[in-house]
């Protein structure tokens, strides 16, 4: 395979792969659900462009979101309102624009310092701007938000974009758009300076360069593509409101970078796609969703800072030197115990928050794991219990034959490099 081939079968396959979507699911919540993922795709690898290659890391990133899609779709009712003839495609840039004058405005005051302060100044900017949607709700409509009708605005190419498909697809070629370009802006010397900025900003004073312009370039920078997330938003829902710039917002794009891995480019659309998903179908099975997300957050953090795609990079390079076999031993070992302890943490949950909507006069039978259970009486409390703390207990018996493996698989890569580096070669 020939080098240019090489940089270029991963965005002719991931291009394939937006394109092909639509043919294997083809329901309508399929298309809406891959239309938010390619939004959150857009918006997470913006906030990461902050935490994971500036080192920045803020609490208030949900504000360029949203107001990129406020002003996105207020933009969309003024050109239906003067039939200016301009077709929905050009939203997304508004909706960037209008995060990249917000991050301009906010980022010179809150760029000045980094670290925790910046964290702080963050926050506090996320609060002034969600407090203020309550207030000024000539431009953000109160609780009921600002609504518009897409296909009201002018076709585009003979689309209208009334179906959900063709809304896919307006929403994945900005996707694919935003990916490359965000790609592109690491590969630059711009994008080495972040990462510079993000190791030692104090040596990048010293080699003369301003660490406080870089990482006012990166926020602004950041907040326009933030801004296009928002309004692709504003057309794939045709509505916005304050819940979609405050806190809540915000975590859940902080979720996704790191349940994903702020150390690699491809962790936040990883991320993405995988909270998309949790959250659009755990909130149709059970009420405390929101527990599992923060419960998954604590667990990366603690066991895989690395997320999922630090996770696939260590077994990657086992898979390549053809040491992969050396781990699926001890895997199947740890397996039961690691599925025991997950089922029986499960059953608690759904059996405690069963007990909680007994106040709420819903009944203490409920259906889990497709079984009829009682969450007032003991036995299914008694089997949670045995389930939760014996998978615990055995996964930490078994857990040292894992990382024996691993030491294995380790050892033989690093005589694997050492053979290829000798003179001999």
């Amino acid at each position: 395979m020939t080098p240019a081939l090489r940089s270029l079968w991963p965005w002719l396959a991931l291009a394939a792969l937006f394109a092909g979507a639509p043919h294997i699911f083809a329901s309508g919540s399929s298309l809406t659900m891959m239309s938010v993922m390619g939004e959150m795709i857009i918006f997470a690898l913006s906030f990461n462009m902050l935490l994971g290659q500036t080192g920045l890391l803020s609490f208030g990133h949900a504000v360029y979101f949203g107001l990129g899609g406020f002003v996105g779709i207020h933009a969309m009712n003024a050109l239906i309102h003067a039939k200016a003839g301009v077709p929905v495609v050009v939203i997304p840039l508004i909706g960037g624009a209008a995060g990249l004058a917000f991050g301009i405005l906010f980022g010179f005051i809150s760029t000045k310092r980094a670290g925790l302060v910046f964290s702080m100044i963050s926050l506090g900017l996320g609060e002034l701007v969600s407090s203020s949607s309550f207030i000024l709700r000539s431009f953000f409509g109160g609780e009921e938000g600002i609504t518009t009708n897409r296909t009201k605005m002018a076709p585009f190419l003979g689309h209208k974009f009334g179906p959900q498909i063709e809304v896919y697809y307006l929403v994945a070629v900005w996707c694919f758009v935003c990916i490359a370009a965000m790609y592109a802006l690491t590969r630059t010397p711009f994008g080495r300076m972040c990462n510079a900025v993000r190791e030692n900003g104090e040596r990048v004073e010293y080699l003369g360069y301003s660490a406080q312009t870089i990482r006012f370039l990166a926020f602004t920078i950041s907040a326009f593509f933030a801004g296009v997330a928002g309004g692709l938003t504003a057309i794939n829902f045709e509505i916005m409101n304050a819940q979609q710039l405050g806190a809540q917002q915000s975590s859940l794009v902080l979720l996704m970078s790191y349940i994903g891995g702020i150390g690699y480019f491809a962790g936040p659309i990883i991320g993405a796609i995988v909270v998309t998903f949790l959250q659009i179908s755990l909130s149709d099975v059970t009420n405390a969703w929101q527990l599992y997300f923060g419960l998954m957050f604590i667990g990366f953090v603690m066991f895989a800072p690395g997320g999922v795609a630090g996770w696939l990079m260590l077994h990657r390079e086992a898979m390549l030197k053809r040491e992969l076999w050396r781990l699926a031993p001890a895997y199947a070992t740890v397996a039961p115990a690691l599925a025991a302890g997950f089922v029986g943490a499960v059953m608690l949950i759904e059996l405690a928050e069963r007990q909680l909507a007994l106040a709420r006069s819903e009944g203490s039978v409920m259906r889990l794991f497709g079984f009829k259970v009682d969450a007032s009486s003991a036995a299914p409390w008694l089997i949670a219990l045995v389930l939760f703390c014996g998978g615990v207990g055995a996964t930490q018996l078994i857990w040292p034959k894992v990382t024996g493996a691993w030491g294995v698989v380790n050892h033989a890569l690093r005589a694997r490099s050492q053979a290829w580096a000798s003179p001999s070669r």
